[in-house]
């Protein structure tokens, strides 16, 4: 049990995807102007993840490596994600068209979001089971969650604030996910971890 909360402490903390590992910044910085949009996406991010690693798994280990189709991993996890946002898709686009459209371009972008192809990589280069592997996706999913609303709360914030022109937008945006990444520094070290 101890092992599984550190697994889960060190993909959301320690390792995140997001300010440690920066993978997937093409949707924290695109999706992150609101809350809102932001705790969508990051669901949405966790949902696909966490199915993605979990289909995954079983495939490399019962289909690809006893036949020695490895060199088919990457095609195969690209796919396999592939089905599962178009699934989100649909989805959102029938129980909820506002945010369909607020998200907009950044939905289809997490079929290439590198961090849900990292997390499906990752399980299998660190051989962990399969309650691992579902504990790390979590793991990695909830610290994206985590990083991407502090960011988008910090970035409202910014907007109100007396800043120079030339700051405002991206420029400050890069400086307070710089900011962001050294505070998640902070937990390096912590319970014997380590990046």
């Amino acid at each position: 049990m101890k092992q599984l909360f550190l697994i889960f402490f060190a993909a959301m903390l320690v390792n995140n995807i997001l300010l440690i590992r920066f993978l997937g910044l093409c949707s924290f910085f695109g999706i992150s102007q609101t809350i809102e949009n932001s705790l969508s996406m990051g669901f949405a991010v966790m949902f696909v993840m966490t199915m993605a690693t979990l289909v995954t798994w079983p495939l490399y280990h019962y289909l690809l490596k006893p036949f020695n189709l490895i060199y088919l991993r990457t095609l195969t996890f690209v796919l396999i994600i592939a089905s599962l946002v178009q699934f989100v898709e649909m989805f959102m686009k029938k129980t909820a068209p506002t945010l369909y459209h607020a998200l907009g371009i950044f939905l289809p972008l997490i079929t290439t979001n590198c961090a849900i192809l990292a997390a499906t990589f990752l399980t299998i280069d660190y051989g962990y089971s399969l309650v691992q592997t579902l504990i790390y996706s979590l793991g990695v999913s909830a610290g994206y969650i985590f990083a991407i609303t502090i960011f988008s709360s910090l970035r409202q914030k910014v907007n109100h604030a007396p800043i120079p022109r030339f700051f405002k937008g991206y420029p400050i945006a890069f400086i307070l996910a710089g900011l962001l990444s050294l505070s998640f520094l902070g937990f390096v070290g912590m319970f014997g971890l380590q990046l």
